[in-house]
């Protein structure tokens, strides 16, 4: 069997993300259910997926850069414009 010569490899993401304060259970893009406790993070790529993940494991991989400027090169919108769904298809609005 030949083999290459194994090369070393990164990846960047930039992402937005803000601590959650209160429970969150939302939808995703999908179709998989994002639930989040106070002290985890809500996540958003640049590509506008979001996801809730583990306060342990977001301070684990992430380093924080300081805070979103609202004319981001990045094109990311506001976190704040986020409403998530409710679980519940009946439940009011």
């Amino acid at each position: 069997m030949n083999t290459a010569t194994w090369q070393m490899y990164r990846t960047r993401f930039l992402i937005k993300a803000q601590q959650l304060t209160e429970p969150m259970t939302f939808i995703d893009a999908l179709g998989r259910e994002q639930c989040g406790k106070p002290g985890d993070y809500l996540v958003e790529f640049s590509d506008g997926r979001r996801t809730i993940q583990r306060r342990d494991i977001f301070e684990d991989i992430y380093v924080p850069m300081g805070p979103v400027e609202e004319n981001c090169a990045s094109g990311l919108q506001p976190l704040q414009s986020f409403a998530p769904t409710s679980r519940n298809p009946t439940a009011s609005a």
